[in-house]
Formats: structure tokens, C-alpha cells, sequence
């Protein structure tokens, strides 16, 4: 039978359906191929299911390869079935449930005892569902009693977050519906690769390439980039880490070349005076010399975007205008200012709140957006609320039957936590679901010594992941065609996960590891182990908080009504905020003034080159779950460093070559591509590699002050060549 559901992996949250897998004939060749919308042709041999594209807002039956190899995993040989647990000479042996959680119990009890509450930590995931991850806070605080807990939601989106907490009171990635984007006049993505991270959103886009407005910001040439050509829009190449005085610069423009809409600025907004002032000194040919992008570019993009957002010369209104940030600009020390920058140029354009433009962000991992609503969060409680607030805390105490003085306070952020593991007052007992942090986090090499001085490691996963093979215990849980659930998609609209297959006889589902480890600790308030049960909490718990969820049901969902939050209960929910007034007290958006900063690291300097990372086509996130499917795998089976032909050759580098990428905190052995595809200063290497491919080995754990953000985008390396293509 078949069953409706969304895509496992982007926050575009792909509709697609699944049906019981139907082989190919044996004269029919078993190779997938895929239309321009990413619409798989053939089915993908050896899976339980088949996926076909549904007909969807946001990808309007498209499948990116991802989408469509999705089952592939469901039955693979490498699936986790029964309970590890390592011995004392380092390998796992299977145990029993009982036993399992008797011995997490037991670890987290001892830590508590011997180093206090705060001595576990809990470590969650953009992925999992909005029931779980509700539960997974609710878990930490009452049945733990840590404050420890966050997620690698902090790698993605919390630069974005706070940006728009800040200026607009509140934060949802898209804070219209993609299809809004449709008819744009004019777009501006600033630091994300659609194309190949998420390719059915590239047809929201045709819009504003065909009136030649699509203007892309990355420093390499992606294809995203490509896009622009033919006189389709503009690609500026800013050198790394410089977005922030690229998007003074065209502010500048606007703001002194009578470009900005002055009406909306006096009616909805706050700080004009200090903005103004603060952008004095960043006319466009001073930004070209630290950007490095031409000044007739720069005043170019300013006009493009204000001829988006006015009435043309007969008064009609355009398409529109649209800013989209993304984690190129948001993934730095100075992230948060960046992104604020972005916001400050779309308000000066009077594009939020209105009903033809807008400003967002483009959310990446699947549940990005609701994972971070409902508790996981270090510093936030369920409906978006502040931990600190007492009355959210006195909301949210109701809810779960406890006094507001048993929720603990705001905790760490994740690289915090992760720098502390096994040192004296850190984490000496650590709980991750679903995040594969040897890979994704910053600094990974000093993260996985971490990892092996913790008193007690627990990994809840479906496969044996870098991370779970550092573990004590693993848990086998289920995966996305498995369970019931809901997800909320990059647009703040809450989707429903249907379970479409029987999971192996030995997994379980982490609501139910949850639940039990809760009665083993004799946690206050109830643990349940039914995702409709744990929703019906999340609505309660939610009411009147800013991601307010109260008038959705699972009904309501599953008869396909869109449900975008807040979604309060009597409501017809939120597809467009702002229309009326911005979050903030007195309905107005902020103005805040920015400034470049000093990176972390010197950059650029003799003999060294700026490292960026990123992902591929092929691949998600540490690519735990696409390197175990054989197509993708085998289309992209290694990490490449990206290296212009120019760099290469003084460098005395081949395509193929054999490299030595060194930065301070280590190094990483990575084959040459060489490609005209990327600034002559910067190299580019995906994360989704993990041991002696692994990007993160390189990065940095410097974070931004205010979202917590890890420097993702720009590291400082050194290339050499360890072996010749011809001799390897």
C-alpha cells in the first residue's frame, strides 16, 4: 500500500510516496537517471520501497538523487538491530534492551552522584521529528536534571536565529511560502548552493532569472552560480569572510543613492539614524578593495534589488525583491552580524511584511526549523520560549506537572560542550542522538579526544556511525519510514511523517528509549512512548509561546491542511509574517548597526590559501546515511579539494594529485580537482567525509559571541603534494 510522506533529508521536506518496491524487468537497465527537476526515471534496485515525487509546493513532484535512493538505507546490510556494548578490548557485543538501559541508567545516576546533574550531557539532532526532539528536551531537564543539552542545529542555523530574534523579535526561516518566490523580479542569495544542496527549490528561482535578476554571492563558481549566466542575473565572488562589507557596501548605495524606501523605514522600523551613520565609511570603491568585488558590481546589485521592490514605470507592481541568506554568510565568527546586515538591507528596501517580497533564510537540515522550537536548544523551552523567562518556565512547569524550579537553567552552546568533554567541570557523561559530531563538529579531531575521555558514551543511531563507534553503548533506533511523527519544513509549515514500513525486530523507537530510561530514573512527569501522545503535550506545551503549534492537529494534518506557525488554537495559522507588525513590543523591525570584524585566524598570508567547506550533490550533513547508498557513493566516492589553475600551478599541483591540506589543528589527506570553479586565494573542501578526509579536522572551534556558531568558512591552510596522479 502506498503512503504519503516527505523526504528524509533537506528542510525543503520533498513530498514524495512510498510503495512496495516493484522490480525492474530484467531487459530494463536499473541505473537511475533524473530529469532538470530531479525527477528520478527508473527505481533503484534492492530497496524495500520505491520513492516517486508528489505534488508538492516546495518541490512540485521533484526528487533530487538523494530523494529518490532515500530506501535504499532502510534495509541495508549495515543497519543497527540490537544493542552494542564495547568491551574491554574495544569491541561491541550485542546485549539485551533490559540490560542496555540498565546501564545507561546506572551511568548517568553515577555521574550525577559523583559530578552533578550538570555533568551529563545531551546532544540532539536537526533531524529528529518535532515529538522527539520535544521529548528529548523535556528528558534533559526533568528526567536528567541537566541543563547540558544542545544540538547540531548550532552548526546550521543559529546565526540566522539570532539575527532575526533580534530584528524581528522572532525567527522562522522562510517567513512567507516558498512559491512566493516564483514570480520574484529580483533575488539575492547570499552563501547558499541551492542547485546542488537542495535542486527542486532552483524552479522557485526561475522568476527573477528570466526578468536577468538572480545575483548570487559565493566565491566559487557553483551551480547556483551558474545560473546567472547568459543574462540571467549577476555572480559576485567576494573573497572569503568579507559578505559583511560586501552587504555595507550595496547598503551604502542604497541608502545614498536614493534607493530606499524611506516610507517603510519612518513606519516600521527602529535605528535608521544609527544605521546610517555606521555605513558612512563603506562607499563601494573601498569595498571593492576588501572584498575584492568591482564597485560598478556593487552599485549593480543595489539597483537590481530596489527595481525588484518598486512599482515600474507605469506603476505596476514588479514581482518583487527577495534576500536569502544561507550558511556561506552565516557559518563565521561574525556570522550573526552578517546575517544582520542582510536583514538591515532588506528593511531599508521595505521588503519584510510585504505581500510580493521579503527577506529569509534558507533552513538546511530536514527538521531544522522545529527541532529548534521545542527544547533542544540550550537556552530555549517548548513554542520558542526563553528558559530564562519565568513565565515560560511557569507555562511550561504546568504542562509537565513539576514546579518551574525543577526546569534548570540556560545551558552551553554546542561547541562549548564538545571543548568540555571529559575535563573537570565538563561533560563526563554524554547522551547523542542522531548526530555524527567526529565528522560535522569543528575542531573534530580535539571533539573525538573528547569523546574518549567521557566517563560513559552513549549514541543512539541507526547505523554504526563514526560517532557511535566511539561509544560505550549504541542504541539501534528507527528510521524515517518507520515512525510516525511531524516535521516543520524550511517555510514554519509543520508536515506530517507516516510510517510506511515494519522496522527491524530489534530497533526501537528513541520516544520509547526515552520513556524507559525516564522510569529507571524516577523522573517527575510522564515519558510517552506514542508520537500522537507526545504532539498533543508539544500543542499544550507550545500555547502562546512564538512557534506556537496549539491549533494543529494530526487530523488536520493528515487531511492536508497547510499549517504554517504560530498556528495558535481558533487560528488558520501564519503563511506570511510581519504583514501587520514585526514580533518586537511596539510591532516595529530593528535597525541594528554592524561592523566587520578580524577573523579568528590571519588569513591570506604568504604561502598560505582561506579554506571554505561545504557540501555536494550527492551527500548530507557527515554523510553517515549517503555513503552507505551505492549511487551515490559510487558518484562521489572521495573528498576533493577544489584548487584554481592558477594556485595549481604554482603550487606545482595536477588534477588527481595526492595533497597535504595543514592547518594549525591538523591535517587531511585529499586528491586535487582543479577547476576554474573558485577564487585563486580560496580552496574548498566538503565535510562529508569523515578520518583522514575530514574537513572539521581543520576547522575551528572560534564561534560567534552571540549565536554560538562555529567558523566554518574560512580556516587557514597549507598546501602541499604528497604524490604525483601519475604515480599513484
Amino acid at each position: 500500500m502506498a503512503v504519503d510522506t516527505h523526504c528524509p533529508y533537506c528542510a525543503l521536506q520533498c513530498a514524495m510516496r512510498l510503495a512496495p518496491h516493484e522490480p525492474a524487468a530484467a531487459s530494463v537497465a536499473t541505473e537511475p537517471t533524473y530529469d532538470d527537476g530531479g525527477r528520478a526515471q527508473l527505481p533503484v534496485a534492492g530497496t524495500p520501497l520505491d520513492a516517486a515525487g508528489r505534488d508538492f509546493p516546495t518541490n512540485r513532484g521533484g526528487l533530487c538523487r538523494k530523494g529518490w535512493t532515500s530506501p535504499a538505507l532502510l534495509d541495508s546490510p549495515e543497519r543497527l538491530t540490537e544493542p552494542l556494548l564495547r568491551g574491554g578490548d574495544g569491541s561491541f557485543r550485542p546485549i539485551g534492551w533490559d540490560e542496555a538501559l540498565d546501564l545507561a541508567a546506572k551511568a548517568i545516576r553515577s555521574s550525577r552522584s559523583l559530578h552533578g546533574p550538570d555533568s551529563v550531557g545531551v546532544f540532539g539532532s536537526g533531524g529528529l521529528t518535532n515529538e522527539k526532539a520535544y521529548q528529548l528536551g523535556k528528558f534533559a531537564r526533568l528526567a536528567v536534571g541537566t541543563s547540558r543539552i544542545d544540538y547540531n542545529g548550532r552548526f546550521c542555523m543559529s546565526s540566522a536565529a539570532a539575527a532575526g530574534n533580534r530584528a524581528f523579535g522572532v525567527d522562522r526561516g522562510l517567513p512567507f511560502p516558498l512559491a512566493d518566490l516564483d514570480q520574484a523580479h529580483a533575488a539575492l542569495l547570499l552563501g547558499s548552493n541551492v542547485a546542488d544542496t537542495m535542486p527542486p527549490f532552483v524552479q522557485h528561482l526561475q522568476g527573477a532569472r528570466a526578468a536577468g535578476g538572480l545575483i548570487v554571492v559565493d566565491p566559487r563558481r557553483t551551480a547556483t552560480a551558474a545560473l546567472t549566466e547568459g543574462g540571467a542575473g549577476l555572480h559576485l565572488q567576494p573573497t572569503p569572510g568579507t559578505d559583511l562589507a560586501l552587504l555595507l557596501g550595496i547598503a551604502h548605495v542604497v541608502v545614498h543613492e536614493g534607493l530606499a524606501d524611506q516610507s517603510f523605514i519612518r513606519a516600521r522600523t527602529t535605528g535608521f539614524e544609527a544605521l546610517l551613520h555606521s555605513l558612512n565609511h563603506w562607499w563601494p570603491a573601498r569595498v571593492q578593495s576588501v572584498t575584492g568585488v568591482p564597485a560598478e558590481l556593487i552599485r549593480e546589485t543595489a539597483h537590481r534589488l530596489a527595481s525588484g521592490a518598486r512599482p515600474d514605470a507605469g506603476g505596476q507592481a514588479t514581482g518583487g525583491t527577495y534576500i536569502l541568506t544561507g550558511r556561506g554568510v552565516e557559518q563565521h565568527t561574525d556570522g550573526t552580524d552578517t546575517t544582520t546586515a542582510a536583514i538591515n538591507l532588506s528593511l531599508l528596501l521595505g521588503l519584510p511584511g510585504s505581500s510580493h517580497s521579503g527577506y529569509g533564510t534558507l533552513t538546511g537540515q530536514g527538521n531544522g526549523q522545529g527541532a529548534r522550537e521545542h527544547g533542544q536548544k540550550a537556552d530555549q523551552l517548548p513554542g520558542y520560549r526563553k528558559i530564562t523567562d519565568p513565565a515560560a518556565r511557569e507555562h511550561v512547569a504546568r504542562v509537565w506537572g513539576v514546579r518551574p524550579e525543577q526546569i534548570p537553567g540556560p545551558g552551553v552552546p554546542a561547541v562549548e560542550m564538545l571543548m568540555g568533554l571529559g575535563r573537570p567541570g565538563g561533560v563526563r557523561c554524554l547522551l547523542v542522538h542522531g548526530s555524527n559530531v567526529a565528522v560535522s563538529a569543528p575542531d573534530a579531531g580535539a571533539v573525538i579526544c573528547g569523546l574518549r575521555n567521557l566517563d560513559f558514551f552513549m549514541v543512539a543511531d541507526f547505523f554504526l556511525s563514526e560517532t557511535a563507534a566511539e561509544a560505550d553503548l549504541v542504541l539501534p533506533v528507527l528510521q524515517w519510514a518507520e515512525e510516525e511523527g511531524t516535521m516543520t519544513n524550511l517555510e514554519g509549515r509543520v508536515l506530517r511523517r507516516r510510517r510506511s514500513i515494519d522496522p527491524p525486530a530489534g530497533a526501537r523507537s528513541e520516544l520509547w528509549i526515552m520513556a524507559e530510561l525516564a522510569r529507571r530514573l524516577d523522573a517527575p512527569s510522564s515519558f510517552s512512548a506514542d508520537a500522537g501522545t507526545v504532539f498533543e503535550e508539544l500543542r499544550r506545551a507550545s500555547a502562546g509561546g512564538p512557534a506556537d503549534y496549539s491549533g494543529i492537529s494530526y487530523g488536520m494534518l493528515d487531511a492536508g491542511a497547510e499549517a504554517y506557525w504560530p498556528f495558535p488554537a481558533g487560528s488558520v495559522g501564519t503563511p506570511r509574517l510581519f504583514l501587520d507588525r514585526f514580533a518586537h513590543d511596539d510591532g516595529r523591525a530593528r535597525l541594528v548597526p554592524v561592523s566587520q570584524a578580524a577573523p579568528p585566524e590571519a588569513l591570506n598570508e604568504s604561502g598560505s590559501l582561506t579554506l571554505v567547506t561545504g557540501r555536494l550533490l550527492e551527500h548530507y550533513q557527515s554523510g553517515a546515511q549517503t555513503r552507505r547508498v551505492a549511487e551515490l557513493a559510487a558518484a562521489q566516492p572521495e573528498a576533493r579539494l577544489q584548487v584554481h589553475p592558477v594556485t595549481a600551478q604554482g603550487l606545482g599541483v595536477a588534477d588527481g594529485d595526492l595533497l597535504e591540506v595543514i592547518g594549525s589543528r591538523g591535517s587531511v589527506r585529499i586528491r586535487a580537482d582543479v577547476t576554474i570553479g573558485i577564487r585563486p586565494d580560496t580552496v574548498f573542501l566538503p565535510f562529508h567525509f569523515p578520518g583522514e578526509q575530514s574537513a572539521n579536522i581543520l576547522t575551528s572551534a572560534a564561534t560567534d559571541p552571540l549565536s554560538g556558531m562555529p567558523e566554518f568558512k574560512s580556516t587557514a591552510v597549507r598546501v602541499r603534494v604528497l604524490a604525483k596522479a601519475g604515480a599513484l
